[in-house]
């Protein structure tokens, strides 16, 4: 008989999102009868007024969990998972609509994914992160996670931004443009996809610089080693700014500077067996549509 490693459980849910009570409550009383230990996270307790679990901050489920459960979508699942990575818990991640990317099982099945998975009927996936350091004035920001891309982006104010990137310390090329976009494999189907970029398997341990309409046509994306160090010195900037994930940015002027490497810890991401990266890409894209 399997003996489910996965002892105590946290369920989060997507911020300000009344709705998530329900699936939730339902998710973690089933998980209760499988005689799983199960916590809230904080915010999401006191989003949803609940009381029903135990509720600890999201540096303590990473001390204390085996697993955490992420009930929302891709959006939500990138910022909980490039905080929870530097402590190697695991991840699944449900979807209150479509199936996203990252989160790929359905409220409606979610009960009989997650049973499978406590019995130990999954695989595991890892994602690889960005780290990025910011130096603005001859100050060095605290150094920010990234799970899909750290881009670079004129404003909706602002002209063409120019910028100057160096690869492992060598100079690689001039970019004249709307912006660059620094991705992971896991980025290449989100914003780096919609610039024209190419869509990389997440078990790829690369980076993908992808410039968004670039003056020059010649500047095409490239795809570096994931041992590249990553350097983007801003020459002239009216209005610019670095995002990561979407979900933090700084502002940025002329002779700033952004330093890009991999992160020290991969995202540990669990997926029920069977699961087809190709069949998602087929559903998300819409491969296979007709005419």
């Amino acid at each position: 008989m399997y003996m489910n490693k996965f002892k105590r459980v946290a369920l989060i849910g997507k911020y300000k999102s009344p709705e998530i009570e329900e699936p939730l409550t339902r998710l973690g009383d089933f998980l209760l009868q499988k005689h799983v230990e199960v916590v809230l996270d904080s915010l999401t307790a006191e989003n949803i007024g609940s009381k029903r679990y135990s509720s600890l901050t999201l540096d303590q489920i990473g001390e204390s969990a085996d697993l955490a459960i992420v009930v929302g979508g891709d959006g939500t699942m990138l910022n909980i998972a490039r905080t929870l990575a530097p402590y190697d818990v695991a991840i699944v991640g449900v979807n209150q609509g479509r199936l996203g990317f990252l989160t790929d099982l359905s409220i409606g099945g979610m009960q009989k994914s997650i049973a499978l998975i406590l019995e130990g009927k999954y695989v595991v996936e890892e994602r690889m992160l960005l780290e990025a350091r910011v130096t603005r004035n001859m100050v060095q920001e605290k150094p920010v996670l990234a799970l899909n891309d750290v881009s670079i982006n004129k404003g909706p104010d602002g002209g063409l931004i120019e910028l100057e990137v160096f690869i492992d310390g060598d100079f690689a090329y001039f970019l004249r443009a709307d912006g660059l976009i620094i991705t992971t494999p896991t980025g290449s189907t989100a914003y780096a996809l919609s610039a024209g970029g190419p869509i990389l398997h997440p078990s790829l341990n690369c980076i993908g610089l992808v410039p968004v309409s670039p003056h020059t046509l010649s500047n095409r994306p490239i795809i570096l080693k994931k041992e590249s160090v990553i350097e983007v010195k801003v020459l002239k900037a009216s209005d610019c700014r670095v995002h990561f994930d979407s979900h933090s940015d700084f502002d940025l002027t002329e002779n700033n500077s952004i330093v890009v490497r991999s992160g020290a810890c991969p995202v540990r991401l669990l997926h029920p067996q069977g699961h087809n990266y190709y069949t998602m890409l087929r559903q998300k894209l819409h491969w296979s549509d007709s005419l």
